[in-house]
């Protein structure tokens, strides 16, 4: 066995460590509940295309997040009575979180690359869910329209994108209203500043500039948030299970 002195230095930096990652995964509790919260509803955007795996990600941070706290402190106790069985319990604990913490990293990843890698899915999915009359056409249809006010934006990559393809909007109201009002400036009382010159693409009068570019944006804070900061923390608690493994070797 290590000598006294240098074993209750270890405990220490072991606990100080735990208190570290108690601390880190209660942010990570709290920034997953953000993501699922969805500040900037576009959970519809995800979910009707099937690739709502950001937001299951955002889930199983919530878990790991928590897990990570409570299991840290349970580690303290672990440390301070400097018992084997504790020890090798807080082991497989944190181990299994950080098994779980992983997977919601990289699903996070992986579905930004699908879901905003270009604006075609995005584009298709608007196409033919925007004015629908169906569960999935009125959750993109308030989205979108959210979107393009908000964002003061129209189309995916423009305007043309309602006149270039074929959509459900389209069939619906004809040439005569080559794109949603929602792509006409507006007032500050929110009444469309000139109908008719928006409806004939007078630059002054619509928005000229596609949604992608936003949408993207904030998806992908979500997306950074959930797996770099994820990351950052498997790497510091990665650090903690090699002092955790140290002091159950040495314990008798």
């Amino acid at each position: 066995m290590a000598s006294q002195g240098g074993m209750t230095c270890l405990i220490s930096f072991l606990i100080i460590c735990n208190v570290f990652s108690a601390a880190a995964g209660l942010a990570l509790f709290a920034l997953a509940i953000w993501v699922t919260v969805d500040q900037y509803k576009l959970y519809p955007i995800s979910a009707v295309s099937g690739k709502n795996d950001i937001f299951a990600a955002a889930w199983i941070a919530i878990f790991t997040g928590f897990a990570y706290f409570c299991t840290s402190i349970f580690g303290v106790f672990a440390a301070v009575k400097m018992r084997r069985c504790l020890m090798l319990t807080y082991l497989i604990l944190m181990s299994i979180i950080f098994i779980f913490e992983c997977a919601s990293c990289i699903v996070a990843v992986t579905n930004r690359d699908y879901l905003v890698g270009n604006s075609n899915l995005v584009k298709n999915q608007m196409l033919q869910y925007y004015a629908q009359d169906s569960d999935n056409g009125r959750q993109i249809t308030v989205t979108w329209n959210r979107i393009m006010q908000d964002a003061q934006c129209c189309g995916t990559d423009s305007p043309l994108d309602w006149v270039q393809y074929n959509s459900t909007f389209g069939q619906l109201y004809g040439s005569s209203t080559p794109w949603p009002l929602q792509c006409c400036t507006r007032l500050s009382i929110f009444k469309v500043a000139d109908l008719q010159d928006c409806v004939e693409g007078q630059s002054s009068a619509v928005f000229t500039q596609g949604c992608f570019n936003y949408i993207q944006s904030m998806l992908c804070r979500y997306t950074w948030a959930l797996s770099w900061y994820g990351f950052s923390v498997q790497m510091f608690v990665f650090f903690l299970l090699l002092i955790a493994i140290l002091y159950y070797i040495l314990l008798e």
